[in-house]
């Protein structure tokens, strides 16, 4: 009877140092500097995207990309691609040159691997939209965060709306 309790009581300290090892601390950065400034500017999107997830890890937004930074995509962007079977994503949606958002949050994890900044992006017409919310990991320059700096949009996809 004491080597069931044993087991149980190892198998719950394993259980809880694995989840302390695959924990991710979420914490939302809008108010930090230099980020107070990027909530609610607006961008354009300067090349055809998808909206995917990864079937291998869950997330809270799915993710805007191209294969240039997602090898896992396919290299042309195209609506009949939308709901067919890859083996590493599932594309939820397309996006197009044009397409205008807006940075909704700044958003920081940290986890045993290391420190991510990424945005949530919220775009027009939430409403027809099935994800109106996603996340623009995949578009932004992370270098900047080795030296503490923040992180931006890759220029190749999306460029600041100017008003004039």
């Amino acid at each position: 009877m004491k080597w069931l309790l044993v087991a149980i009581g190892a198998a719950l300290l394993g259980a809880i140092a694995y989840l302390q090892l695959k924990s991710v601390k979420t914490t939302y950065v809008n108010g930090l500097a230099p980020y107070t400034t990027l909530p609610g500017r607006t961008y354009i999107l300067e090349k055809d995207c998808y909206i995917f997830a990864f079937k291998s890890h869950d997330s809270d937004w799915p993710f805007l990309g191209s294969h240039a930074t997602v090898p896992d995509l396919p290299a042309e962007v195209k609506d009949s691609n939308v709901g067919a079977a890859f083996p590493a994503v599932r594309i939820v949606g397309v996006l197009r040159v044009g397409e205008r958002f807006q940075i909704a949050s700044v958003r920081r994890d940290e986890s045993r691997a290391g420190t991510t900044v990424t945005f949530e992006l919220v775009f027009d017409n939430p409403d027809s939209r099935r994800y109106y919310r996603v996340d623009a990991y995949w578009i932004m320059d992370h270098a900047p965060e080795k030296t503490g700096g923040a992180p931006s949009l890759l220029v190749d996809y999306a460029v600041p709306l100017r008003k004039e």
